[in-house]
């Protein structure tokens, strides 16, 4: 696939009382991570997520002003259903079909699920006591992926698998080409790390989390 030109770097979304959001490419872990969670769906492997991403950013900056929502939780929306488009239209060109609403619908179906998964694992790993609490400034999920791409490579798949994808310990392990033990050891210390991150000055308490689901 050809290079992607990348948006302005201080591109910015603002909604449509006047409030900034904030630059472009602070969302793109949260698209990376989006993109890699359902990519799997149809284009076996031939498309990049990062590529996928930063197509998605490049048309929201190029739309942006076409946003005429009020709240970020209402502009991550707004950047699933550009991103579901994104990916279909990709799908388009390997598949060679014509444009699919249906599919692009459920698409964005399956990146708002993915959304909620996102929101309910910044609650585990941040482990705080309101969802307040937890996204004073930024939604929780773009706040989860933010962080997810500052762990080792290793840590991230496993954790994304586990605790996003759903697959029991085993099938990770055997996913990743590893012992049981092993997955269970990256995911113990991404989600001790995921907690330092989004909770700084904390030590990454892991109490309420073990990493050994079956």
């Amino acid at each position: 696939m050809p290079a992607v030109a990348e948006p302005e770097a201080h591109s910015s979304a603002s909604t449509s009382r006047g409030r900034e959001i904030g630059p472009l490419e602070t969302y793109a872990p949260y698209l990376r991570l989006l993109a890699r969670m359902n990519l799997g769906n149809g284009l076996g492997g031939k498309l990049d997520a990062s590529d996928i991403a930063q197509q998605a950013l490049l048309v929201a900056h190029r739309e942006r002003d076409q946003f005429k929502g009020r709240t970020e939780a209402e502009w991550l929306g707004w950047l699933r259903a550009i991103l579901a488009s994104t990916v279909a239209g990709n799908m388009r060109h390997f598949n060679t079909q014509g444009r699919d609403l249906a599919r692009e619908r459920s698409l964005e179906g399956a990146l708002d699920q993915s959304n909620a998964r996102l929101d309910a694992m910044a609650g585990l790993a941040a482990d705080q006591s309101s969802p307040s609490e937890r996204a004073s400034k930024k939604e929780e999920a773009v706040l989860l992926a933010t962080a997810l791409a500052e762990l080792s490579v290793d840590e991230q798949v496993a954790i994304e698998l586990h605790h996003l994808q759903g697959m029991a310990v085993a099938e990770v392990a055997q996913r990743m080409g590893r012992t049981r033990a092993a997955v269970a050891g990256l995911l113990f210390r991404g989600l001790k790390r995921l907690r330092g991150i989004l909770r700084p000055g904390t030590g990454g308490s892991t109490d309420s989390v073990d990493g050994s689901n079956q």
